[in-house]
């Protein structure tokens, strides 16, 4: 068996009646409850801005860069409800990343003096003006300005999903750490390129085809290059079929 352990089938999965019967449980082509869709959910982007950015060493500052690219972008052109908030902007930490505020022109900032962004007046009244029970976040640093909200949240009832390579700490170990206690806690982790396709999801979608493909192509990495590359050459297309 190739040295791998032997795994016995799993049967498909049963319910038992009030009466005691047991009867097979149905496959039904329908997505999962903790997928996420482009209306049901709030972004809340949190801190980044150029003092947090020299600090964070858990990732490179192009990718961070570019993965807050691809997840403003993706917010925007799905049109998620989204929160941009900064800390002490104007006396310590400097501006927010022009990859974050660009695709929301226009949008208010913000401002805290709290590093839990949940302990924020301000926001928090936006949260509940907007009235959607998820929130993801993503921002810096991810062991305290990113716990903070996500674990207040979480205790608050609402459901927390934290994009993880869209978020960075003074070293891997915060980092890791921070991601952990937040997963014990009930948060769920996602890369940037998978909200984006998470919030596309079937290739059938002509509306929103075009600019996802776009968003991935400049700022999704091999993966985009892969598109470059089967559009350039073969005229190909993801919906096809």
């Amino acid at each position: 068996m190739n040295g791998r352990a032997y795994r016995p089938l799993r049967p498909l999965p049963t319910t038992t009646t009030k009466k005691g019967k047991t009867t097979m449980t149905n496959a039904t082509a329908t997505p999962g409850k903790t997928l996420l869709k482009p209306n049901d959910h709030t972004l809340i982007l949190i801190d980044f801005q150029s003092q947090m950015a020299f600090a964070t060493k858990s990732i490179a500052p192009e990718l961070l860069r570019n993965n807050a690219a691809l997840v403003s972008q993706a917010a925007a052109g799905f049109g998620v409800s989204t929160i941009l908030t900064t800390v002490a902007e104007k006396s310590f930490s400097g501006p927010m990343f022009d990859e974050i505020t660009t695709p929301f022109p226009g949008q208010k900032l913000l401002d805290r003096t709290s590093m839990n962004t949940w302990e924020d007046e301000a926001v928090i009244e936006e949260v509940n003006r907007i009235g959607k029970g998820r929130i993801v976040f993503a921002g810096l640093w991810t062991s305290v300005c990113i716990v903070g909200p996500a674990l207040s949240a979480l205790d608050q009832g609402f459901e927390v999903y934290v994009i993880t390579d869209a978020s960075g700490d003074i070293s891997p170990e915060a980092h890791e750490r921070a991601v952990e206690r937040m997963v014990q806690a009930g948060a769920r982790p996602i890369t940037s390129l998978q909200y984006l396709l998470e919030l596309q999801r079937d290739w059938a979608r002509g509306e929103t085809y075009n600019m996802t493909t776009g968003i991935a192509r400049k700022w999704g990495g091999a993966y985009g290059l892969g598109i470059t590359y089967a559009k350039t050459m073969f005229n190909a297309s993801e919906g096809a079929h």
